[in-house]
């Protein structure tokens, strides 16, 4: 189930859907998925309540007690997600804010999945930016930095006297 409870332009509930079913197909995890778009407000009530951290955060991840524990396929968990962040980033990165969002549910799926990009040595990284590949998303800001490097260096040779990234 999605629900919008701040609305996004280009993203309806069907739409957004669909996006986390083929996420949840293509990150193999099992079970559905409750997805919430929101604001920053409740957000920080969320990431307050939950975690402890009295500030807004862009995504979060709820997995079901019940895949927890059984390892059943029912109902894998929830995410939450700042429509209010998502367009902060949208356009610090320069896509839409409807694409934004699909990242976050996506990165919000391997959380879901048990990974943890906090205590992977890069494994969630990697895993995401191989499925926003795959799903047609937007890189990541480090992915396109990455990127124009290595188009820069092609096109001009190494630099002379300086790092490079």
């Amino acid at each position: 189930m999605v629900i919008l409870q701040k609305k996004v332009v280009g993203l309806s509930e069907e739409s957004l859907s669909r996006f986390v079913t083929r996420a949840r197909r293509e990150s193999r995890l099992r079970g559905r998925v409750n997805v919430l778009v929101t604001g920053s407000a409740a957000m920080r009530t969320l990431n307050a309540r939950f975690r402890g951290k009295n500030k807004p955060t862009d995504v979060l991840s709820f997995p079901s007690e019940q895949a927890i524990s059984s390892g059943r396929a029912g109902f894998a968990g929830e995410i939450a997600i700042s429509a209010d962040i998502a367009a902060q980033n949208a356009a610090r990165l320069g896509h839409s804010v409807a694409s934004e969002v699909k990242v976050l549910a996506l990165h919000g799926i391997l959380h879901l999945a048990g990974m943890d990009h906090e205590h992977d040595n890069g494994q969630m990284a990697r895993k995401e930016a191989e499925l926003r590949r795959a799903l047609r998303l937007p890189g990541s800001l480090t992915e396109r930095a990455g990127e124009s490097v290595k188009a820069s260096s092609r096109s001009r040779g190494p630099r002379q006297g300086g790092r490079t990234a």
